[in-house]
């Protein structure tokens, strides 16, 4: 394997960048454990907190560039590049103002005896990061920032295709004042990190990534005792059963399924329709993705680049095929330009066609009809993924029921892209396991001691 920034948009591969040796290897482990050392016990939680408000001001301060950097490696459109850049920046701001809170004592009511009892919340140590190619800032911001504050210290293996942005994200921790050791970026091979997750000096390993890609890492930690987290693919439902303005509602299904070229995680990807609004749905959907085309991400106007490289453009045409092959029916698009990817709908998708069952990660969307609420939830349902999902309806107890009942880690009721740096984000089924994000993010690979005194 070899670290390449190949823009996708001309196929041009810009540079390449070395894999790590075995004995820079085993510098940074060594680094990343000594620092450990110093930095969870030697800093204060507020000294930790300052350095990550560095952090954040000098993505606001870098934006340009650091947005510049991904439309190459992975041609996302420069608008939607500067604002993961705002959102990276907003992630680390906020575990800066809030993790000190986050960390506090938490006394426990005694049952029966004399004392006190209370959990302190202190480090785990070394953590080895494992970040995707589609969020390369907003990726790395949601897992290096609480853990940094808490007192841990990083290991950082980013994407192949990520090369460029790894290494900036590295000089704006370096620049913002952190010690050698405290975030290590490294160029390693799949073998490399299997030796990493191994290391006894190395306390837990969170990946961000596909089914495959969780598995093994999953399995490779669990021979050694690692602590993991999994944040894996979705294939998330966006169901309506009521609106008040379709148009509006038609305008956030598009957004929700197209952001960041259609390769978001929790991007809106099968569309369940009740019965008596499918027809106009899909047919107003169908003209609204129609009106969006592939263009040059470095344009402002851009509002969907190439896919992430021609590689990913050809299996997603391989997934679309395969889904027309076992009887579906290609409403629009289907065509592929090299990486770029035409916007497409697939209708008639059956229980027993694979794509029922899949990610598809770019623009295309999956309409389903639903015969009622319970036929919605079982659509909904009847996917091996449960990362997030969208409701819309104009009545607040069936809103109520139907977010009750959907098998998902999130849902999202009468509005799409409401992420947020406050709210946890992660999921259940084959969409992996633990949180990220808000509180819950800043309580995965923490130390939660009891301290009984009597």
């Amino acid at each position: 394997m070899s670290y390449a920034v190949t823009n996708p948009a001309t196929g041009e591969t810009v540079k390449t960048y070395d894999t790590i040796g075995a004995a820079e290897l085993e510098g940074a482990i060594a680094a990343a454990t000594d620092a450990h050392r110093t930095w969870s016990k030697q800093t204060s939680v507020d000294e930790r907190a300052a350095l990550i408000r560095r952090v954040g001001e000098l993505h606001t301060e870098r934006r340009q560039e650091l947005a510049e950097i991904i439309v190459r490696e992975m041609g996302k459109p420069i608008e939607q590049a500067l604002g993961e850049v705002d959102f990276a920046a907003a992630i680390y701001e906020y575990y800066a103002d809030h993790s000190a809170d986050f960390l506090q004592d938490e006394p426990i009511s005694l049952l029966a005896g004399e004392g006190t009892a209370v959990i302190r919340r202190s480090s785990l140590g070394v953590l080895l990061g494992i970040m995707p190619w589609n969020f390369p800032y907003y990726q790395v911001a949601r897992f290096a920032g609480p853990n940094l504050i808490i007192g841990n210290t990083i290991l950082l293996k980013h994407a192949e295709q990520c090369p460029e942005s790894a290494a900036a994200i590295e000089q704006v921790y370096l620049d913002a004042g952190f010690p050698q050791g405290a975030y290590v970026n490294i160029y390693a091979s799949h073998d490399q990190i299997e030796e990493v997750i191994a290391d006894p000096r190395v306390q837990g390993v969170s990946l961000t990534g596909s089914e495959r890609a969780g598995a093994a890492v999953a399995a490779i930690a669990g021979r050694h005792l690692k602590k993991v987290v999994l944040e894996l693919g979705g294939s998330d439902p966006f169901i309506l059963l009521s609106t008040d303005d379709l148009d509006e509602t038609v305008q956030n299904a598009v957004d929700a399924r197209l952001d960041n070229s259609g390769q978001s995680c929790n991007a809106a990807k099968r569309f369940i329709v009740a019965d008596d609004l499918y027809e106009p749905f899909l047919e107003k959907f169908t003209a609204k993705l129609a009106e969006v085309e592939a263009s040059d991400p470095t344009s402002a106007d851009s509002a969907l680049g190439p896919l992430s490289s021609l590689k990913a453009a050809e299996n997603l045409d391989e997934q679309v095929r395969r889904a027309v092959e076992h009887g579906a029916t290609l409403a629009h698009g289907g065509t592929r330009d090299g990486a770029f990817f035409q916007t497409t709908v697939l209708t008639d998708v059956s229980p027993e066609n694979p794509a029922s069952k899949e990610e598809f990660f770019g623009p295309v969307a999956q309409v389903y009809r639903a015969a009622d609420e319970a036929d919605a939830i079982r659509i909904a349902n009847d996917t091996p993924f449960g990362l997030g999902s969208y409701v819309y309806t104009t009545d607040p107890a069936q809103a109520e029921r139907v977010a009750d009942a959907i098998e998902a880690g999130m849902v999202f009721v009468n509005v799409v892209l409401a992420d947020g740096a406050e709210l946890p984000f992660g999921g259940v089924k084959r969409s992996g396991s633990g949180r990220e994000l808000g509180r819950f993010g800043a309580d995965e690979f923490v130390n939660k001691k009891l301290i009984r005194i009597g």
